[in-house]
C-alpha cells in the first residue's frame, strides 16, 4: 500500500518558495530542504522536462555538495539506492509518498512555469528561402557587405590554438575570403530567379556592390509608389471589425480533433487577429496538402457567422467544392449554421434556390466555384471571402474578385503561391502567414522522372494493386484519353479501371469519383481535374503522362494527391520517349524531383518564381534587377525601402562581436554531413533569444546526443551576444588575460544609463579587477583558473544588473 502525505512535505516546499525568491543563494533553501529530508530517511526525486535542463539542475545542487544523478524514464532505483535523483519527465505537480518514503519535486516548481514550444519559424517569411543546409561548393553565395562570391567549402582552422570553422568565399580576381561561422547571418543563397544562370563575381573590397544596391533602391522606389497607393486605400477603407472569440467559439475550437501544429495555430491567430481590425484583412496562409489550411479556414468563417456575417469559400474545381461542404458541415453541424454548395452537381433549380436564400440572408456559408464570382451573384451581408488555390483563377476571375474583396476581409489558401502573390507578400505589402509543421508520421512521396514505359507502368501499378492501394493515372487531354484506357486496360487485364474528365456529364463524373473513393476502382484515370480536393489516403502511386507539359505548381499539386496517409507513397512523371525537353520544362522537372519532402511548397513556388521570373509587380515585364543581387538581397532591398516609404524608421542592428579565446566548432563526427553543420551554424547565427537558444539547444541534444565541450562553448558564446545586445555593446574581447568591452559604434542607441552606474560600481568595489578606459572600454580581468566563457557571463550579468547564478 502506498500512502500519500500532504502536509509532511511542507518543509520540502517552504525550501522551495524560497529558493524560488532568494538572490544571493537562490538554490540555498532547497538544498536545506533536500539534506532535512534526507536525514528523514525520505528519499528526493526532481523531474525535469529534458536531458539539458536535467544536466543543468544537477550542476548547481553539486554547488551545495548534493550528488543527485541523472536518467531517463521515471523508474525508481534499486533498494539500496538512497539520495537525490533527477528524472527527465513531467507531471503536473510534486507530492510526498510516505511508504515509501519518496518526495517528487517538479522543474516548475524550482524554476517555475515553463512553455515548451518548438522553434519558431523564421520572422521573416522569405528567410525559409535562404537555408544553407544544402549549400554546396562552387554555388553563388551574397554576402550583405562583399557582394556575390563562390562557395568553396568549409574549413576548419587552428589560430593560436584556438580552433574555429570558416566558410571560404572566392571573388573576382581569386580573392579569398574566410567568413567566421557566427557572421552567417550575412550571408545568402543566390537565386536570380529570373532565368540567369551565373552572374558577375564582385570585387572584394569594391564599390560596384555598393552603387548595385543604390541603383536597384532607386528603381524600387519608382515601382513601388502606385503599388503603395493601393494597398494603403484598402487599409483606410471602411471594413467590419469582428468581435472578440467567445465560449462559442473557444467550444468549437475544443472540438478539432487534432492538436494543432504551432504554426497552425499561428495562422489561425494572425487571421483572427487581422478579422477584428476595422480594415479589411488581405491574408495569405501558405501551407503544404494537408497541413491544415481548411481548418484555418473553418475558424475564420465561424467567427464570421457568429459575428451575423456571411462567408463566400471560392474553389477552383466541383470536386473540392464538394469535399469543403463535406468538411465544413461535419465541423459545424453542431451548431446553426447554414452552409450551401452551389456547383455542377447540383441542379439549376436547387442553385436558383440557394441563391434565393442567399440573398436575403438564409445561407451563412456560401461554397463553389467561380459561378461565385459572377455578377448575379448577391449577398444580404457578405463579411468574408476565402480563396482556395487563388493560383487556378484566371485573369477574369480575378478582376471580379477584385470587386467582392474591396470592403471585406479575404482570406486566400495555397500549398504553391504564383510568383507575384509570393513577391507581393515577401515585400510586406500582402499579409503572409506559413504551415511548415507536417502532420505525423508523414513520409516524403518517392518521386522518379522517366521516359515513356508501359512496363514501368504496368509494375508500378501492380505493386501498388499487391499492397491494397489504389492508383492515379493523369493524361490531361480528353482527345487522347481512349488510347490510353485502352492501354491500361492491356496491360492490366484484372485491374478495376475508371475514367474521369471535365467533359463528362455532372452525375456521371460525380459517381466515378464517389467510387473511386469507396474504393470500388482501382485505377483513376483522369486529367488535371484531380489536382485539388481529392483527399484518399489508400491512394499512394500517381502516374503523370507528359509531366513536361505541365507548370511546376500544377505538378506539385498533383504529387499532393498521395501520401497523405503513414505509407511511402510513389510518384511518377512520364515524358515523351524521343522529345527533347524545353530548359524550363528540365527546371521544372527536377525542382519537382529535389523537393520531395513533406512541406515544400514555399520552396517550390520560389523556385517558379525563379523559372518563370518575378516581373514587375502591376505589370507582365520582366525585370533585371533581381539577377543583380540575388532574390533574397533583392527582397530585403524591397523591404527595407517600402518601410521607409511608409515612413517607418530602418535601423541596421549591428550584431556584436564575441572574440573569445576558446574552441568552438561542430566536430564531423558529432554531426557528419556538412550541410546539417552549415544548416546549425546559420541558425546560431540568426538566433535572437534566449528560448531560441534553449529549443535549438533541445532539439540538438535530442538528434545528436550529449553535447561535446566546443558544441556548448558555441552556445554559452550565443548567450555572450545576446547579454551584449542587452547592454548595446559592440564587441566583447579577450586579450592577455583581460575583458574588453566596447561600447562605441552602435548607433542611435546610447549606453544605458544603469549600465554604465554599474560599470562604476564595479571600478570603486575593486579598481585593480576592473577598469574604465579612456576611449570607454570596459576592462575586466580574468580570475586565476576561471573559464573565460563563464567569466564574461559573469562580467555582463554583473553590468546588466542580474545576479550571475540566476541562470
Amino acid at each position: 500500500a502506498v500512502t500519500v502525505s500532504s502536509s509532511s512535505n511542507m518543509s520540502l516546499k517552504s525550501g522551495i518558495q524560497q529558493a524560488r525568491t532568494g538572490r544571493d543563494l537562490p538554490l540555498k533553501p532547497l538544498a536545506e530542504a533536500i539534506n532535512q529530508s534526507l536525514e528523514r530517511g525520505t528519499d528526493v526525486y526532481i523531474t525535469a522536462h529534458n536531458r539539458a535542463q536535467a544536466e543543468r539542475t544537477a550542476e548547481l545542487l553539486r554547488g551545495y555538495d548534493i550528488d543527485a544523478p541523472v536518467s531517463q524514464g521515471g523508474s525508481l532505483p534499486a533498494p539500496s539506492s538512497h539520495g537525490v535523483f533527477i528524472r527527465e519527465g513531467s507531471i503536473s505537480a510534486g507530492f510526498t509518498l510516505v511508504n515509501p518514503a519518496i518526495a517528487i519535486i517538479t522543474e516548475e516548481e524550482i524554476f517555475g512555469a515553463r512553455v515548451n514550444k518548438r522553434p519558431s519559424p523564421p520572422a521573416r517569411p522569405g528567410e525559409a528561402l535562404t537555408d544553407l543546409a544544402d549549400l554546396a561548393e562552387g554555388d553563388f553565395i551574397v554576402h550583405t557587405l562583399h557582394g556575390i562570391g563562390l562557395y568553396r567549402g568549409l574549413k576548419r582552422r587552428t589560430v593560436e590554438g584556438v580552433a574555429k570553422d570558416f566558410l571560404l568565399l572566392e571573388y573576382l580576381g581569386g580573392d579569398r575570403l574566410y567568413m567566421p561561422v557566427e557572421r552567417m547571418d550575412r550571408l545568402v543563397r543566390y537565386n536570380s530567379f529570373e532565368g540567369r544562370a551565373e552572374p558577375e563575381l564582385d570585387k572584394l573590397g569594391g564599390q560596384k556592390w555598393k552603387k548595385t544596391k543604390g541603383k536597384i533602391k532607386k528603381a524600387i522606389e519608382n515601382m513601388a509608389g502606385e503599388l503603395l497607393k493601393l494597398y494603403a486605400a484598402r487599409h483606410v477603407a471602411p471594413g467590419f471589425a469582428f468581435s472578440a472569440p467567445d465560449a462559442s467559439f473557444r467550444e468549437m475550437e475544443a472540438g478539432f480533433e487534432y492538436e494543432e501544429t504551432p504554426d497552425q495555430a499561428r495562422a489561425i491567430l494572425d487571421c483572427i487577429k487581422d478579422m477584428m481590425q476595422p480594415s479589411p484583412m488581405d491574408r495569405l496562409v501558405c501551407g503544404d496538402v494537408g497541413y491544415g489550411k481548411t481548418e484555418v479556414a473553418i475558424r475564420a468563417a465561424f467567427k464570421a457567422v457568429l459575428d451575423g456575417k456571411q462567408v463566400a469559400i471560392l474553389v477552383p474545381t466541383t470536386v473540392l467544392a464538394q469535399q469543403h461542404y463535406i468538411t465544413f458541415r461535419r465541423r459545424l453541424g453542431a451548431y446553426p449554421v447554414n452552409i450551401e454548395v452551389i456547383s455542377r452537381f447540383r441542379t439549376k433549380k436547387e442553385q436558383k434556390e440557394i441563391l434565393a436564400r442567399l440573398s436575403i440572408g438564409g445561407v451563412d456559408i456560401i461554397i463553389g466555384t467561380h459561378r461565385l464570382a459572377q455578377g448575379d451573384i448577391s449577398f444580404k451581408d457578405l463579411g468574408l471571402v476565402i480563396i482556395d488555390e487563388e493560383h487556378r483563377f484566371g485573369v477574369r476571375q480575378k478582376e471580379r474578385l477584385k470587386k467582392m474583396r474591396s470592403t471585406v476581409d479575404v482570406l486566400a489558401l495555397t500549398a504553391t503561391p504564383i510568383p507575384r502573390t509570393l513577391h507581393m507578400s515577401l515585400a510586406s505589402l500582402r499579409d503572409l502567414s506559413i504551415i511548415n509543421t507536417p502532420p505525423e508520421d508523414r513520409l516524403a512521396v518517392s518521386t522518379e522522372v522517366l521516359r515513356f514505359d508501359e512496363s514501368v507502368i504496368k509494375d508500378a501499378i501492380e505493386r501498388e494493386m499487391d499492397r491494397g492501394g489504389q492508383v492515379f493515372f493523369v493524361h490531361n487531354r480528353v482527345q487522347s484519353m481512349a488510347p490510353v484506357e485502352d492501354m491500361l486496360r492491356r496491360i492490366l487485364p484484372h485491374a478495376r479501371i475508371a475514367v474521369a474528365h471535365g467533359q463528362m456529364r455532372e452525375h456521371e463524373l460525380e459517381k466515378k469519383m464517389l467510387g473511386f473513393v469507396n474504393r470500388e476502382f482501382d485505377v483513376l484515370l483522369s486529367t488535371a481535374i484531380i489536382e485539388s480536393g481529392l483527399d484518399i489516403p489508400s491512394a499512394n502511386t500517381i502516374i503523370i503522362n507528359r509531366a513536361d507539359a505541365f507548370g511546376l505548381a500544377e505538378l506539385y499539386q498533383l504529387r499532393g494527391r498521395v501520401g497523405r496517409s503513414s505509407r511511402r507513397a510513389y510518384a511518377y512523371f512520364m515524358i515523351p520517349e524521343t522529345m527533347n525537353l524545353t530548359v524550363d520544362a528540365q527546371k521544372r522537372l527536377d525542382v519537382i524531383r529535389e523537393l520531395c519532402e513533406p512541406g515544400s511548397g514555399f520552396k517550390v513556388a520560389a523556385y517558379d518564381l525563379e523559372i518563370r521570373g518575378a516581373g514587375e509587380l502591376l505589370g507582365t515585364n520582366q525585370s533585371g534587377q533581381i539577377a543583380a543581387v540575388g532574390f533574397e538581397m533583392y527582397r530585403r532591398i524591397l523591404e527595407d525601402t517600402v518601410a521607409e516609404m511608409k515612413g517607418e524608421k530602418i535601423q541596421e542592428e549591428a550584431e556584436p562581436e564575441v572574440n573569445i579565446k576558446v574552441s568552438q566548432y561542430i566536430p564531423d563526427d558529432y554531426v557528419p554531413h556538412t550541410g546539417q553543420r552549415l544548416g546549425l551554424y546559420k541558425r546560431f547565427a540568426s538566433i535572437q533569444s534566449d528560448e531560441e537558444l534553449g529549443a535549438i539547444e533541445e532539439e540538438v541534444l535530442d538528434r545528436y546526443g550529449p553535447l561535446p565541450e566546443v558544441v556548448e562553448n558555441i552556445m554559452e558564446t550565443v548567450r555572450l551576444r545576446l547579454l551584449l545586445k542587452s547592454l548595446k555593446a559592440r564587441e566583447l574581447d579577450q586579450k592577455a588575460g583581460r575583458l574588453y568591452i566596447n561600447f562605441n559604434g552602435t548607433g542611435d542607441t546610447p549606453t544605458d544609463p544603469s549600465v554604465v552606474s554599474n560599470a562604476t560600481r564595479l571600478v570603486r568595489g575593486d579598481s585593480a579587477r576592473f577598469r574604465i578606459l579612456s576611449d570607454g572600454r570596459f576592462s575586466a580581468r580574468l580570475a586565476d583558473g576561471c573559464a573565460p566563457l563563464v567569466e564574461a557571463q559573469y562580467v555582463l550579468k554583473e553590468l546588466l544588473g542580474r545576479c550571475y547564478s540566476e541562470n
